[in-house]
């Protein structure tokens, strides 16, 4: 995981996105957080298991569906299965270790 400081790479309201291998951070301070890091890792592991563009093709897919469900982009983005496991988990930083294969299905 390479971690790039770039404000241009982030969209707004966010603090970092990642791109397997990298992710993209607003600013110096979010390096230095171990969960906000910690999250980004899950999401590089996910990446990784799904060969990275049937991860965003997925990710988009059920974004669509959850922004229909919820009828409001912010729920739609934080009931995605991929972030429900990355934010469940961002303060374990052990949960990598331990992590099942394809985990983030139990968070459909």
């Amino acid at each position: 995981m390479l971690l790039i400081i770039s404000k241009f790479w982030v969209p707004k309201g966010f603090s970092g996105i990642t791109i397997f291998p990298f992710v993209f951070v607003r600013d110096k301070f979010w390096t230095e957080n171990n969960r906000f890091v910690n999250h980004e890792k899950i999401h590089i592991r996910q990446q990784s298991e799904l060969l990275i563009l049937l991860f965003f093709i997925w990710y988009f897919a059920e974004f669509l569906i959850r922004w229909i469900q919820f009828k409001n982009k912010k729920q739609a983005y934080r009931n995605i299965s991929f972030e429900r496991e990355a934010y469940t988990n961002e303060q374990n930083l052990d949960y990598l270790k331990n992590r099942r294969f394809f985990s983030f299905i139990n968070y459909l």
